[in-house]
């Protein structure tokens, strides 16, 4: 076998297709869920549970927070709990020496979903505006 055959082992075969990204399902069904998680998110204000509400978008079971979206009751990917930068803190999910920095950089609520994503590869958080009706 030549030198060059070892490094171009597929050439020439089709490539398996690249599989989609989780986060194609997780904006699709953000979408869906979009006017929910805002109602919730104001809801969280106005009560005074905190001024900084996180919602955490997963598709495993997960104790955080409180489960608003069931994705096998809604036929969807993605389940969504609702927290608070409290109860993340409170957990150490956000350390609090740390914790002033996060809130330096959270986004407007009213216009922002605040999610912490989490994929078996680990978690981050991530804003997603708001879609205005």
């Amino acid at each position: 076998m030549e030198t060059e055959e070892l490094f171009n082992k597929n050439r020439g075969e089709e490539q398996p297709p690249k599989k989609e990204s989780p986060l194609v399902s997780l904006e699709r069904d953000l979408k869906f869920f979009n006017e929910s998680i805002h109602e919730v998110a104001i809801e969280i204000m106005v009560e005074g549970l905190s001024s900084h509400p996180i919602f955490v978008a997963h598709q495993h079971k997960l104790k955080l927070g409180e489960l608003i979206l069931d994705r096998n009751e809604l036929n969807t990917e993605w389940s969504i709990h609702a927290s608070t930068i409290e109860e993340f803190t409170e957990r150490g999910i956000i350390k609090a020496e740390l914790k002033e920095r996060f809130l330096s950089t959270y986004k407007n609520p009213n216009d922002f979903m605040c999610l912490f994503v989490v994929v078996p590869e680990g978690a981050n958080f991530v804003y997603y505006p708001y879609v205005k009706s």
